[in-house]
Order: C-alpha cells, then structure tokens, then sequence
C-alpha cells in the first residue's frame, strides 16, 4: 500500500478565480506560472473557447508545505452546511485572552477581504471563529 503525502483540497465555486484570489490572500497562496507558450494566464484563458474561460483556479503554498487548492465552476450554489472545510490555524498554541486576540485580529483581515464572521466559540480557555469565504464556504480561524 503506498503512503500518499502529497493532496488537494478542491472547491466548487461560481467564480473560480475571484474565490482562489480571497484564498491567496487568506493563506499567502501564490498561483502557478502561465502554461508554456503563454505570457500571462490572461493569454491562456483567451486562446480557450468562450465556454471554457474562467472555468477553473488553482493556487499553492509558495514553501511547499500546504496543500494546493483548485477551485472549480459549478452550475448549481452552494445549499447546505459544507461537509469538509478549512481551519486556518493562526492562534497555534495560545489559550486564553491571548489566543482570541489573535484569532479577533485575523478575523479583522479576512473581514476586510470580504468574508463573513459567523460565530465565536470561546469558553475561556480554548476559542475559535466561524467564518465564510466570499461564495459562503464556511472555514474556521483556529
């Protein structure tokens, strides 16, 4: 049985890219190079037909280290509670006031780069903050 070590997370979406960018901007995600042959991804997705443009996203972890995300056109939005989502891990061995200082002041940046705060979970000790991206996926600040 092989081991994998290496996986993706990917996203259904409406607007593959407009998603991708919030998580670049989330995670310090950097997407790949244009494919070979084109300058820019604005040349790659000009030479695609009209159905196809804007039909997909994909951004990595510029260490290495995390996960590449993909983000994928949808027809139908989002209808219920997703079933996986991301915690973002920002407050990683704090407890306390501490730890919900920081989770508060993450939550200010990804507010500003247009996501939803949903709900505070603290009971004094151990907190976290539920979230949704800019297309309503919901994700954690942890």
């Amino acid at each position: 049985m092989s081991t994998i070590r290496k996986f993706q997370v990917t996203f259904d979406c409406a607007e593959p890219e407009r998603v991708g960018r919030f998580w670049c901007e989330v995670l310090g995600y950097v997407p790949p190079e244009p494919p070979n042959g084109f300058a820019t991804w604005e040349d790659y997705e000009n030479s695609r037909p009209p159905e196809e443009r804007g039909s997909w996203f994909a951004c990595s972890d510029p260490t290495g280290v995390g996960p590449r995300l993909y983000f994928q056109r949808v027809p139908e939005g989002k209808v219920a509670k997703n079933r996986v989502h991301l915690d973002v891990r920002v407050g990683t061995g704090l407890v306390g006031e501490e730890r919900l200082a920081v989770l508060e002041a993450e939550c200010e940046r990804v507010l500003a780069l247009g996501a939803v705060r949903v709900q505070l979970l603290y009971d004094g000790h151990d907190s976290c903050i539920s979230m949704q991206d800019i297309e309503g996926n919901e994700f954690c600040l942890d």
